[in-house]
């Protein structure tokens, strides 16, 4: 079975490393793109691939069958629009572009147009959420996720992850998309209030270095979630835990993977399970080949990321009076 023809659209994100091995046996990539060239030399040789630094080169190859989207947030949606005016199915980063509108132009296009995308929210179904699951249906959730310092992106060739124009967000929009989804999923229903805090006491960046999000549903269930770029540049990559009370008794998962569900009838279940969210991007990669002729069926969709993505943006709209996005 031939291998889909696959461009790579601002390949420098940081996240493009965890997938390479994968889109490099499931794939066949034929074109790649970053505006800084130099910096994806080793994926491209990897891939043994063309580079580009305008990625509009590439939408126009012959026989494209798929496009992974990174990149600046605030460019993701045009390079979704050429996707969807040529017909090439595709995978994108959350949070897809600066704005809840923008998201949802995008996911309405897509629709109209019937082209297919996914979004690797890889924490779905993976082992903390097949743990928490033990609850069974959350009443009340808690989610704590710090990652590093804001410096990192510095260091790994997005800069633009700073720049509030550029990124739209700080570690809300970056990482709470994974945690709010993990509750939608859960829960099955909408969010149907939020309350929030944002601050960038630590760092002093211009984007929020830590966020507090509590997010109800109309049947009274909650989440709390906690994201924040406030753990030190370590091995340890961050700090985490979850917490989840359901219908079937309560899970809870620390920092170290040291897990614990406890049932209504008292007893007690532990196991030691793996915490870093790294290692999903890869198998996340083999069911995007594996389901692209069915639509991606089974994977995040972009309706189910504009739900997440919701109650994100309403807490940034909250955070500076009503604003999008803290902009006029």
């Amino acid at each position: 079975m031939s291998k889909t023809r696959t461009i790579i659209l601002g390949a420098s994100h940081w996240h493009v490393p965890l997938c390479t091995q994968a889109i490099g046996e499931e794939h066949q990539v034929v074109g790649v793109s970053d505006e800084d060239v130099s910096f994806v030399q080793g994926l491209a040789r990897a891939w043994n691939a063309p580079v580009e630094a305008d990625w509009r080169s590439l939408v126009d190859l012959p026989g494209v069958g798929l496009a992974y989207v990174f990149g600046p947030h605030d460019g993701m949606a045009e390079k979704c629009f050429a996707l969807i005016e040529r017909g090439i199915p595709f995978v994108v980063e959350k949070p897809l572009g600066t704005s809840l509108a923008e998201l949802s132009q995008v996911r309405k296009a897509a629709e109209a147009a019937g082209v297919a995308a996914t979004v690797p929210l890889v924490q779905r179904n993976g082992p903390v959420d097949r743990w928490l699951a033990k609850a069974g249906r959350p009443t009340y959730q808690r989610m704590s996720f710090i990652a590093g310092p804001p410096s990192r992106y510095l260091a790994n060739g997005n800069p633009w992850m700073l720049d509030p124009a550029t990124a739209g967000g700080g570690c809300l929009a970056n990482l709470g998309p994974h945690f709010v989804d993990l509750f939608l999923q859960a829960c099955d229903e909408a969010a149907s209030g939020i309350e929030s805090r944002l601050s960038s006491a630590l760092h002093g960046g211009a984007l929020e270095d830590h966020a507090s999000l509590i997010i109800t549903t109309a049947n009274g269930r909650e989440a709390i979630v906690e994201v924040g770029y406030a753990f030190p540049g370590s091995p340890l990559k961050r700090y985490c835990s979850y917490t989840s009370a359901g219908a079937a008794g309560f899970a809870s998962v620390n920092s170290d993977g040291s897990a614990t569900f406890t049932a209504l009838d008292g007893t007690t279940e532990t196991a030691v399970i793996e915490v870093d969210s790294d290692p999903l991007y890869d198998p996340f990669v083999r069911r995007v080949a594996q389901t692209l002729e069915d639509g991606f069926r089974g994977l995040p969709t972009l309706a189910q990321l504009e739900d997440v993505m919701r109650p994100i943006w309403q807490a940034y709209d909250n955070q500076h009076g009503g604003k999008e996005n803290g902009r006029p």
